[in-house]
């Protein structure tokens, strides 16, 4: 099993820290995990992206050039990356924050409004785990237990009060991404 991702979006979207939170659950489970970030010197606000490999078997390089998913939160995130994804990959986006979305045939497409949801949930700042439990439903390449496990090491101890907002959030994703997946369906 290989899995090459990259998640992009603006900084302070949470970017970084999904894919680090995936990265350290493949570790949880001993599986092999590249993650490797990237964001211009403007950080907030600015674009921020990282590749994120997990592997039962050893990872040649950190350094992707096509994926099997990308995780879009924002349009020049979808612009930038979504010729990049193989065939009969996986395209996850954020609705919400897209107006052109990819009419490529040749992958699977699964807009999400995890941004809306959120606010919602009543914590704009879990976007980012309801998109990784939407990813996971659809990708299960780490299971839910080893996200909260890493969220421990991800998190700053005095934030260790959000986990539980943050399993909701998982779970949530991966609700909405059984409805959007049936909803393409149709």
């Amino acid at each position: 099993m290989l899995e090459e991702l990259i998640v992009a979006g603006f900084g302070g979207q949470g970017v970084l820290s999904l894919g680090m939170t995936l990265a350290y659950a493949g570790m949880v489970e001993n599986k092999e995990i590249s993650w490797m970030p990237s964001y211009g010197p403007e950080m907030r606000g600015g674009t921020a992206n990282c590749m994120v490999s997990i592997s039962s078997n050893k990872i040649s390089s950190p350094i992707i050039s096509r994926f099997d998913s990308a995780i879009v939160l924002n349009q020049p995130s979808m612009d930038k990356f979504e010729a990049r994804i193989k065939p009969g990959g996986l395209l996850l986006y954020e609705s919400g924050n897209i107006f052109k979305p990819s009419t490529r045939t040749d992958i699977d497409i699964i807009g999400i409004t995890a941004t809306t949801e959120a606010l919602l949930m009543k914590n704009a700042k879990i976007m980012n785990m309801i998109m990784l439990g939407a990813y996971l439903q659809l990708k299960p390449v780490v299971q839910i237990d080893s996200i909260l496990e890493a969220l421990k090491k991800v998190l700053p101890d005095k934030y260790h009060f959000l986990l539980d907002i943050n399993r909701q959030a998982l779970v949530r994703g991966g609700e909405m991404a059984v409805l959007s997946k049936e909803q393409t369906v149709a």
